[in-house]
């Protein structure tokens, strides 16, 4: 009797791993947040936390001594969402009270907002020193792509 359990315990097992590879097969691909600059940021490494005081806007130039330009996506958009809970381990509400009270206090100014991906990768390609994040890194050439390491 022993026997026949554990031929169908196999079995169960064997049936159960096919099944998550079918789901695993025909999912939907996860892609990864990539961070691009303009080519004039010249760099290519950044941590969580400098990448964090670039979006607080509280670094405001490169290590070559360019401004800093920041484009974002609207705080609603999937993306926008995506990037500050993944890449900057806050949620989009507290990067705008960030933004909301730096502007309303004089002492600066909120980054720029663009209407989509493909705007915002066109933004960061012809401004200087600009810095932004796309999910798709097909459409995008002509970028430095700044790897984050924790």
């Amino acid at each position: 009797m022993s026997f026949y359990v554990k031929n169908k315990d196999e079995v169960i097992k064997t049936i159960f791993i096919r099944i998550a590879f079918v789901i695993l097969l025909f999912s939907p691909q996860v892609e990864a947040i990539n961070i691009i600059s303009n080519i004039t940021a010249d760099t290519a490494l950044l941590s969580t936390t400098q990448l964090r005081r670039i979006y607080s806007m509280r670094q405001a130039h490169w290590k070559n001594g360019t401004p800093i330009v920041v484009f974002v996506l609207a705080s609603k958009d999937p993306l926008h969402q995506k990037f500050c809970k993944e890449q900057l381990r806050l949620f989009p509400y507290q990067l705008d009270r960030i933004w909301h009270k730096l502007t309303f206090s004089g002492y600066g100014v909120a980054p720029i907002q663009v209407a989509n991906e493909s705007e915002l990768i066109k933004a960061v390609k012809s401004t200087k020193g600009a810095i932004g994040y796309v999910e798709n890194l097909l459409e995008v050439k002509d970028v430095n792509v700044i790897k984050i390491n924790d």
